[in-house]
């Protein structure tokens, strides 16, 4: 056991998509809450998940790093999730390093209840880093890359606590991204903050998919249209239509796309 704990999650495949999906059902005890879902997400994009509420889009995401398996009652009922080539349901698949090397942002920022420079060391000192220079390295250049360390940097031994929401959010993409994941999902990152601070969240998203790919779930078409290169609408547990946002946006195949991104229904 101490043998698979020291090997990596996922082994990267360079040739695949950074998130393939086969064939997918998911569901709730008796409730089938995702049917057959089929799609690939590319690597150093940003990938928009949208559709009513209930739709299936956040159930989808959790089902990426395995989070719905907190949820007692929920199973995979068909198909497969592969992140970089690797089946994320393999036994050799330690759930722990999956969600490392698929973090998650979640819908409200969730700092510890600790200083800002520990929120973003968290992840380092879990996967066993003990060098303070190595740690500090990588807290400065996790909130460079989360547009905060100006913010901070003179505060880090302060209480995350006493950030600003949309500063608490940014804290938590750079405790993310500290431990250089390969996917990052966000599920609706910015319906708490305020327009500015969901500037700066979005640009924020737009420069780092330089290195990071991107799923996010939101319920704003405006957002999916400015920060994603791809979308996927849902409806009732299915996939709907799955095409370049600038398409999906501008000429939808499927009516009922073109329903919803119009608002007509939702």
């Amino acid at each position: 056991m101490h043998e698979l704990l020291d090997k990596p999650a996922i082994a990267p495949d360079t040739t695949a998509a950074a998130v393939e999906i086969r064939d997918l059902s998911f569901s709730y005890g008796s409730a089938r809450a995702l049917k057959d879902i089929t799609l690939d997400i590319q690597k150093n994009e940003v990938t928009a998940f949208i559709g009513p509420s209930g739709c299936g889009k956040s159930t989808l995401l959790r089902c990426i790093n395995r989070m719905n398996d907190e949820i007692i009652g929920t199973r995979v009922t068909q198909g497969e999730i592969l992140v970089e080539g690797i089946n994320i349901h393999h036994p050799s698949v330690d759930v722990v390093k999956l969600r490392r090397d698929v973090g998650m942002v979640f819908q409200k920022s969730n700092p510890f209840p600790s200083s800002i420079y520990e929120n973003v060391a968290f992840g380092l000192r879990m996967r066993g880093e003990r060098n303070k220079a190595s740690i500090d390295q990588t807290v400065e250049e996790s909130l460079k890359s989360a547009a905060l360390w100006d913010e901070v940097k003179d505060r880090l031994h302060e209480s995350a606590l006493g950030l600003s929401g949309g500063q608490q959010q940014r804290l938590c993409i750079a405790r993310t991204i500290a431990v250089k994941p390969l996917v990052v999902l966000m599920d609706e990152p910015c319906s708490a903050l305020d327009p500015i601070a969901t500037a700066k969240v979005e640009q924020l998203i737009w420069n780092l998919k330089q290195e990071y790919t991107f799923v996010i779930v939101t319920h704003n078409m405006q957002q999916a249209a400015r920060v994603s290169d791809s979308t996927a609408f849902f409806f009732m547990g299915e996939l709907v239509e799955f095409s370049e946002t600038r398409r999906i946006f501008s000429n939808p195949r499927v009516r009922k796309t073109e329903e919803y991104i119009t608002g007509r229904f939702g």
